[in-house]
């Protein structure tokens, strides 16, 4: 690469890095720029207030031109700041309204409010009513129905209703119904400090009565916006507006809307998909009229939705230890609402089994939930009072066998061991396309087939980081191929300036330099992704590292604590491996480097394997190495671009280092920025589901803008939310860390494909087909494995990760997870970890305190079990690298911490 190429790649970058790059901000307003404006709002704007809120509304369109609380009057939860370019036909608002009608032929006719703006007609207001309006102008002669919307204050809190008439002599279907959720998601053009003082991202609870939306800041502080059901308005789907005419891009995910009604959606576009809620209608009949209503509250912060939630009266749910439930995991279920439980429906039949424990005084009823049948399943809960609530699981194979079946897909049907001449892909686990069944070795992206970057890297850390948790000397052998044929000298590089650098990809489109059909005529290379050799061997983009420290680290790991896993080299190999590649990143990628990293924790994790070897000139090295990124961060308000404006994955490592560094104040910035992004609600799809919404472009098969289902976002921010829960014990950071460690193997298939993420889109509401960039998901999932044993002042004693039984004395908790290797016990605030061996069962005494753990009987290749504690014990037994050497037997060991 010339210096002029590199300079000009460096200024796009840092362009991209700080704000939205002069191409994506001209792209972004393309389609409306030149479009006439109908808005209407030349005809100026109405402020009216309530005890929360002061509400702005255009005055031609009575939509909504601004939602400020009136605690912070300033801040703005809408997009009105984009107002006066937004301003044209087909682009969403508050307050405005889609349907759609069934038709005298039978079909579905479809009315939007946005579609052809006109002036409304204002109505008269008196008593409760700030604003009123009567819509037919806006939406045609054709429409049969009366159509009015209101905006009131009742209670001193702010309704949205549109009151709805069947003027005709026939009854009238309505088979979809949505109102937009347009807030202000847009971050084009913006630096990261305004980004996170001026924007929002809202996540949907999608439970039908008990339904909601949640708007929040993205510096994750100050009051969060909650939208309820007020009348006739169940959540009961959540579509994205794409007909709005904005352009969708890695700075806006777009718009969605609450859908109360979408049977006619379910019979056409989204036909054939199984949806979160059974699709309904209804029946309007000859001068019958109807309201649909919502209601906008405030809770003071992120933490207190849920208590204002019960403060409204709406149902609230708490799983235990989630959504994604194990079918060896006793899960538990609290209900609390007004009224009691009428019923249980489950679909499938039989897919849950669900059994009442009892009622606490809380108010919370406790429940038993055991999964029966994989895959997704649906609880509606019907109340005394009519009311309905539904609750989506995702059932898995227990954790061992899920991250068996994971690794024995890798092993074997993506394991690639042909002659591979030209890019030296044989003997690594390759990407593979689970629709069609087949091996990626070609792909327009150079990365996808390239065995680098978090989309061709990704399959083969999955494989590497399973054997963390569940080591398999057959797999490790495979390994210890790929590492000594395809990683160390292919991959990375073992030799000159460039040592320890790694390639953007081995895969690379020459066809001038390869023989005729090297490449397939039925792929598209001509796109800025298909790189040349000069391309995919560029050592300058430092997300490429971690991948490969990790690969050495966890062999280091295996060598070091271990009888006869590894044999091709000895421990130090790795672990100075893992030292040099993890020093090289801000060497040879710089640029990059200044951002948090993907898997930015195994830096971290290496740094203590140094010090406790006593290595303290690498140790030292790196410390100092990764200082400056550090500060480099301290000395930002909101360190978190990549090479993205705005990115929800380098929180991860900005958290761990600022942690380690003792920048608390930069610490405590990163963790609510994690938390305005990673929600936490009674749906397995978005509980712990990290914000993500573009990497279908760049490893799915499917590619577009699209809200990603547990996308590795989830297993990453895991990391610093739980790092956070054992320093802190706040329940709050338990639930949401948990969801996220969980939803990171959610999309798992039942044989044991790992996808890049789930399709949220109702028209697809299924997993992507290719492996992507699954394995920093799998990474997350694999440093996060852990059983939590905790007392909540409400729901009583719960064990996240392995099942809880209550004696009089003590709480015995059998371990459920894959890894078996970490326990934290809340209220000791003590954290067991284990270098090699594994835990059968915990047991904790709660008169005396007395902790006494059960390790399970030695293997083949696990003769001692080394024991790592956050406190020093009085055990005698020996130590090596800081960790309790435990010798192990043919039998389960007691161990007594007092």
């Amino acid at each position: 690469m010339t210096i002029k190429t590199k300079f000009k790649n460096l200024l796009l970058l840092y362009l991209i890095a700080t704000t939205a790059n002069a191409q994506e901000e001209s792209t972004y307003w393309d389609n409306i720029k030149d479009r006439e404006s109908t808005l209407g709002i030349d005809e100026g704007f109405t402020e009216v207030k309530t005890e929360e809120f002061t509400l702005k509304l255009v005055n031609a369109s009575q939509t909504v031109a601004g939602l400020y609380p009136n605690s912070d009057p300033d801040f703005d939860f809408t997009t009105g700041e984009r107002i006066e370019i937004r301003d044209k036909d087909s682009i969403y608002y508050i307050g405005d309204l889609n349907f759609r009608i069934k038709g005298e032929d039978g079909e579905w006719e479809t009315f939007s409010t946005a579609y052809h703006r006109k002036k409304v007609e204002s109505l008269p207001i008196s008593g409760n009513v700030l604003a009123a309006s009567d819509l037919s102008n806006t939406l045609g002669e054709e429409n049969p129905l009366s159509i009015k919307r209101f905006y009131e204050q009742k209670n001193g809190e702010l309704i949205l209703r549109f009151e709805i008439t069947n003027p005709t002599n026939k009854a009238i279907e309505i088979g979809a119904l949505g109102t937009p959720m347009a807030f202000n998601n847009i971050l084009e053009g913006k630096h990261l400090d305004e980004t996170h003082t001026e924007n929002v991202f809202f996540d949907p609870y999608i439970g039908k009565d008990a339904g909601y939306v949640e708007v929040k800041h993205l510096k994750g502080k100050g009051e969060a916006l909650l939208v309820l059901p007020e009348s006739n308005m169940p959540f009961e789907n959540y579509r994205p507006l794409n007909d709005d005419l904005t352009t969708r891009s890695i700075v806006f995910e777009g718009v969605h809307e609450w859908m109360a009604l979408s049977k006619a959606y379910a019979e056409n576009e989204w036909k054939g998909k199984e949806q979160w809620n059974t699709p309904t209608s209804l029946m309007l009949n000859a001068g019958e009229t109807q309201d649909f209503a919502l209601k906008f509250v405030l809770a003071p912060s992120i933490k207190q939705i849920q208590d204002k939630l019960l403060e409204e009266q709406r149902p609230v749910a708490v799983g235990v230890p989630g959504y994604v439930l194990p079918m060896d995991v006793e899960g538990k279920l609290f209900l609390n609402y007004t009224e009691e439980v009428e019923d249980f429906k489950i679909e499938p039949k039989g897919a849950l089994k669900i059994s009442e424990i009892e009622k606490k005084e809380s108010g919370f009823t406790e429940y038993q939930v055991e999964g029966k049948i994989w895959g997704r399943s649906r609880v509606t809960v019907t109340y005394k009072d009519g009311l309905e609530q539904t609750i989506n699981y995702k059932v898995i194979e227990p954790e061992t066998e899920l991250v068996d079946d994971f690794a024995n897909f890798l092993f074997t049907e993506q394991w690639f061991d042909q002659p591979d001449e030209f890019f030296g892909r044989t003997n690594s686990i390759i990407s593979y396309d689970y629709e069609d069944k087949k091996q990626i070795t070609q792909d327009s992206r150079a990365w996808v087939a390239g065995l680098s970057d978090e989309g061709g890297a990704g399959s083969w850390l999955g494989g590497v980081m399973k054997q963390l948790i569940q080591p398999e000397k057959e797999e490790i052998e495979k390994l210890e191929l790929f590492i000594d044929e395809t990683l160390w000298g292919g991959i990375q590089y073992d030799e000159g300036e460039r040592k320890y650098g790694v390639k953007k990809s081995v895969f690379y489109y020459e066809p001038d330099e390869m023989p005729e059909g090297t490449y397939s005529d039925t792929i598209n290379y001509d796109t800025w992704a298909a790189w040349d050799k000069e391309g995919a061997d560029d050592f300058g983009r430092s997300y490429n590292y971690p991948h490969v420290a990790a690969a050495h680290w966890v062999m280091y790991r295996l060598a070091r604590y271990h009888k006869g896993l590894v044999d091709n080299h000895d421990w130090k190999w790795y672990l100075e491996h893992a030292y040099h590649t993890a020093v090289t990143m801000p060497e040879l990628a710089p640029w990059y480097a200044q951002f948090g990293q993907m898997e930015g924790t195994v830096f971290l994790m290496i740094l203590k394997d140094l010090q406790a070897e006593g290595l303290t000139e690498m140790a030292k090295n790196l410390e100092a190495s990764m200082k400056k990124r550090a500060d480099h961060w301290e000395s930002l308000n909101y360190p978190f671009g990549s090479e993205m404006p705005w990115d929800s994955t380098g929180q991860e490592e900005v958290f761990m280092w600022s942690d380690y560094f003792g920048y608390t104040k930069k610490a405590d910035i990163t963790l609510n920025a994690i938390l305005a992004y990673v929600p936490t609600m009674p749906h397995w799809a978005y509980n712990g589901n990290a914000r993500r919404y573009w990497d279908f472009l760049y490893g799915g098969k499917l590619s577009r803008v699209e809200r990603q289902i547990h996308h590795y976002g989830s297993g990453l921010n895991a990391i610093p939310i739980l790092k956070a829960y054992r320093d802190h014990p706040d329940f709050y950071l338990l639930k949401v860390g948990y969801a996220s460690t969980l939803g990171a193997i959610s999309n798992v298939t039942q044989d044991g494909f790992g996808s890049a993420a789930f399709h949220s889109y109702p028209s697809t509401i299924r997993i992507d087909y290719l492996s992507g960039d699954y394995g920093s998901n799998f990474f997350g999932y694999a440093i996060n494995s852990a059983t939590y044993i905790t007392k909540n002042e409400d729901l009583g004693w719960l064990s996240f990760g392995g099942n809880l039984k209550e004696t009089k004395n003590n709480i015995v908790v059998e371990l459920t997870t894959a890894a078996k290797s970490k326990i934290y016990i809340e209220p000791k605030e003590l954290w067991l970890e284990l270098d090699a061996g594994t835990f059968k069962e915990v047991s904790y005494n709660k008169s005396i305190g007395e902790v006494e753990v059960i390790l399970n009987a030695k293997d083949n290749h696990s003769e001692y079990a080394y024991l790592r504690t956050n406190k020093e014990l009085n055990l005698k037994y020996d130590k090596m690298n800081g960790a309790y050497k435990i010798p192990l037997s043919k039998k389960p060991k007691t161990i007594v911490i007092k």
